[in-house]
């Protein structure tokens, strides 16, 4: 079966976009000033007050020559949407809500590769509850995740969680799941350190991520931000439910705790204008005990460009 064409990414993208436009909300244009009135007329009374002063939304397009989620592998060459939207409740609190669709261009299949047949995509949706104390934000997620061609993919029309495609592991043929999180996001000047908690509803999984990142700004517009990330996990996703994958020495993979991965990352975004980044990164993906036996390749450079609007 051939990858998903182009022409139905951009449908879905386009579906994505249509709901944007239906959910924001037009600012007044300001009236001319013109020379003062020797009477001025009295001035109308102020518009009552709404529930909500503003409401912020993101709107990002990117492109990933390998897509690795938490230290995972699910596919090469990947096309994503995602659309974001934050509601201030109160100065301190907010309510935020949002979806993504990723789908893969094109992903050579096998270790080693072979040519075409493989196909991924995946949609997902994502509400949370914000606080900022000004020293540090706070953060608790619901995100459910949708897999249209399984959690593993598929490969010549069939799940690669099937005997036939090799792996026969009950977690590459689930379909979605659920996942509870926290976060914490702590600034020190130029620096960003953030953590994570992320419960599994669909396979009691626990997932905990610890980050950092460091901004030089060499302009107004640029700067250049190195971070890294590194994660740990329990009974997350370890593929020990196939009887197929092996360890590198041949052994059965047994492992159901341990590191993920470390991301060594250089992001470069571009303010282009006020409200458009254009961001490149390049990227270090070094594989924890955990992903050494299910990623096609241990350690991989890969990179990665997006849009993002605000408005």
């Amino acid at each position: 079966m051939k990858p998903k064409s182009m022409t139905s990414f951009i449908a879905k993208s386009v579906t994505v976009l249509a709901a944007c436009a239906a959910l924001n909300a037009s600012a007044d244009t300001p009236a001319a000033k013109g020379p003062a009135a020797k009477n001025p007329v009295p001035a109308a009374p102020e518009e009552p007050g709404a529930l909500f002063d503003s409401i912020g939304a993101t709107f990002d397009a990117g492109f990933d020559s390998r897509y690795y989620f938490r230290g995972l592998w699910f596919a090469d060459n990947i096309m994503w949407t995602a659309l974001n939207i934050s509601v201030p409740i109160t100065e301190k609190l907010s309510w935020g809500i949002g979806g993504a669709y990723i789908n893969t261009a094109g992903t050579p299949f096998g270790n080693p590769k072979t040519a075409g047949g493989f196909q991924y995509s995946e949609v997902d949706a994502i509400t949370s509850l914000n606080y900022n104390a000004g020293w540090a934000k706070f953060g608790m997620q619901y995100q459910y995740y949708f897999y249209p061609d399984n959690y593993g993919g598929s490969y010549l029309g069939a799940p690669t969680a099937s005997t036939a495609a090799g792996y026969n592991d009950p977690e590459f043929a689930l379909k979605g799941a659920g996942e509870l999180g926290f976060t914490m996001a702590v600034p020190v000047k130029a620096f960003n350190f953030y953590a994570g908690y992320y419960y599994d509803f669909r396979i009691n999984g626990q997932y905990f991520s610890l980050g950092a990142d460091y901004t030089f700004a060499i302009t107004d517009w640029l700067s250049i931000v190195p971070s890294f990330q590194t994660g740990y996990g329990i009974d997350y996703y370890t593929g020990v439910g196939s009887g197929v994958l092996t360890t590198k020495t041949g052994l059965p993979i047994t492992s159901r705790t341990g590191f993920t991965h470390w991301l060594y990352t250089i992001s470069v975004p571009v303010k282009l204008t006020k409200s458009v980044t254009w961001t490149t990164y390049v990227a270090l993906n070094e594989s924890g005990t955990l992903r050494k036996n299910l990623n096609t390749q241990s350690n991989e450079f890969y990179w990665g460009t997006k849009l993002s609007f605000a408005f």
